[in-house]
């Protein structure tokens, strides 16, 4: 079988670039290289760049009925065509068909929202705030943005970004995931099909050397990125060390608790499709369940018996769900399985087991549960990032409350009761960005916005929502006076401090 290749692209043209660095593309489900990424050089990111920043002046006084058709029709482009993009995604990421259409779904929402940018652009007039003098506002882009994409949502993160950012007149630089990079180029063909001009959506495939050539670039004025807390500080300090905008979200580690008075069927239900849902590589994945009181032995075998019904395999054959990205990710949480076992936590359903319906080749690892988790644990310490359910039992409401807050992560967090009073104080109580009420992955609609607290997010605004349209705009306030013909001119020498009289 011939490799394709996945170039860079920019002025609305495949290119591949100075650099003969490749990275391997891989079907998770089969384990076989399937495509070569090429990884960019400085001049390969400087050329992505400078066809930003040309596009730049012109986009930016394109008019804003003429950018919002051009949204439009993407929009119905993406929307007739979804099933294309959630194929390409199965493929290199490995994710069910199901979950791979409703990333796409999602993320059309961001830009169905986007579509109605005209009305979040508009400023303010107030007349008249002092004699003879009005005052009006005013939001502009920023310019060129850089967008850093994780593996996980390889279409629907970069669209919690793009599409606002574009109808707002910047003009943007996506970095995808070298595991995963084929969606971006599929979207980039889409905007050309679209009549979106040329320089104003880019991407940049590579390693480290493309994201620092983005946070170091002086055209570049903002950078949204997505990843682990580790790099998500990286990329946030050196882009803020560079005069920057940067809203960097980083990991998670979710809980769910389940109070004595749920529904325990709902709570399994919930539990396993949160856990394991896209092999548990979601930064929403419910990680963690807190059993409150009596409940823990009955939670834990209802979730037990369901996990065991899960189809494991190639995502395109109707599979519950398919493999981790790539073989190295595989073994790392499988490595924490190990010690889990090591550090005495009780072993419930084993996902090194699984037999799955694939290649033999590839990157398996099923549903695993543990319990008795002691918060010491590494499986409880580290954002695993896999299908790996830990239960911690809790003996009251406050003490479930004290470890969610003690945890360093702030992403998400949810509930199981039918006691609204709990529900209330804990909505008031818990220290997290995202909060569900018997929702177990409390994913904001696109008209609010995204983001956690604590080691969570490095920066001070969300994405998407009106606060995603903030950070791709700046405010400018106006006060201006005109002088009337039929009074005498104002003006003479005062130089105290001006009052509004």
């Amino acid at each position: 079988m011939t490799e394709a290749l996945v170039a860079h692209w920019a002025d609305n043209a495949r290119f591949t670039g100075t650099s003969e660095r490749r990275g391997e593309v891989t079907n998770p489900a089969t384990g076989e290289v399937t495509a070569r990424v090429c990884f960019a050089s400085e001049d390969d990111a400087r050329h992505v760049v400078d066809a930003a920043a040309r596009a730049s002046a012109s986009w930016s006084r394109t008019s804003l009925t003429t950018r919002v058709r051009v949204l439009f029709r993407f929009r119905e482009l993406l929307n007739a065509r979804k099933d294309e993009l959630a194929a390409i995604i199965t493929a290199e990421h490995g994710k069910v068909l199901a979950d791979a259409a409703g990333e796409v779904s999602r993320g059309l929402e961001v830009v169905e929202f986007a579509c109605g940018i005209p009305h979040l652009l508009k400023g303010s007039f107030s007349e008249g705030v002092s004699t003879g003098i009005n005052v009006h506002s005013k939001r502009q882009p920023l310019g060129v943005v850089a967008v850093i994409s994780p593996f996980n949502f390889p279409a629907m993160v970069p669209m919690w970004f793009y599409p606002i950012a574009i109808a707002a007149g910047n003009t943007v630089i996506v970095k995808p995931s070298e595991k995963d990079p084929s969606a971006l180029l599929w979207v980039a063909e889409l905007w050309r099909e679209a009549g979106l001009p040329p320089g104003v959506f880019n991407v940049l495939n590579g390693d480290k050397v493309a994201v620092d050539a983005l946070l170091d670039a002086p055209e570049v004025a903002a950078v949204s990125f997505v990843g682990s807390t580790p790099v998500a500080r990286y990329v946030y300090e050196r882009a803020t060390a560079n005069g920057k905008r940067v809203q960097a979200l980083g990991g998670a580690k979710n809980h769910m608790v389940v109070m004595p008075d749920a529904d325990l069927d709902l709570v399994a239900d919930a539990a396993v499709n949160a856990a394991f849902g896209s092999a548990g590589e979601r930064c929403m994945a419910i990680s963690v369940l807190v059993a409150v009181g009596p409940v823990a032995d009955d939670v834990v075998d209802r979730i037990a018996s369901r996990m065991g019904g899960l189809r494991v395999g190639d995502g395109t054959l109707g599979c519950d769900m398919g493999p981790l990205v790539t073989r190295a990710h595989r073994d790392r949480v499988a490595s924490f399985v190990a010690a889990g076992v090591a550090e005495g936590a009780t072993l419930v359903v084993d996902g090194r087991k699984v037999d799955a319906d694939g290649g033999a080749d590839g990157f398996w690892l099923g549903p695993t549960m543990f319990d008795h988790v002691r918060p010491s644990m590494s499986i409880y310490t580290e954002e695993i990032f896999g299908p790996v359910l830990s239960v911690v039992r809790a003996e009251s409401y406050r003490e479930a409350v004290e470890l969610v807050n003690a945890n360093p992560y702030g992403n998400g967090v949810a509930i199981f009761t039918r006691d609204g009073g709990v529900a209330a104080d804990f909505e008031r109580d818990v220290q997290v960005g995202m909060i569900g009420v018997n929702v177990p992955i409390p994913v904001p609609v696109a008209y609010y916005s995204f983001g956690g607290w604590k080691a969570s997010l490095f920066g001070d605004t969300h994405a998407h929502g009106v606060e995603g349209v903030h950070f791709f705009t700046r405010g400018k306030v106006v006060t201006s006076r005109w002088a009337d013909p039929a009074r005498s001119p104002a003006g003479g020498l005062a130089l105290a401090f001006p009052t509004n009289d």
